[in-house]
């Protein structure tokens, strides 16, 4: 999953599949597009007003953790 924001257009993007392909807007609200492709599967979400509608302070930057577990 990949999430971009754009702070000049306050745009947040959550791209969740990463394979190239065509997709087609569908919008849920004035402010929530999805963008869906093959198979009906949702591939991003596309947030307009973002800081309008989430705590962008809690959500970025995204930190990742990494646990690596004997095997």
């Amino acid at each position: 999953m990949q999430i971009q924001y754009n702070a000049k257009t306050d745009l947040l993007y959550l791209r969740l599949d990463e394979q190239k392909q065509q997709v087609m807007n569908r919008r849920l609200s004035e402010d929530i597009v999805l963008d869906v492709g093959e198979d009906d599967r949702i591939v991003g979400i596309e947030i307009l007003d973002a800081s309008r509608h989430l705590n962008l302070e809690k959500l970025l930057p995204v930190e990742y953790a990494i646990s690596l577990a004997a095997a």
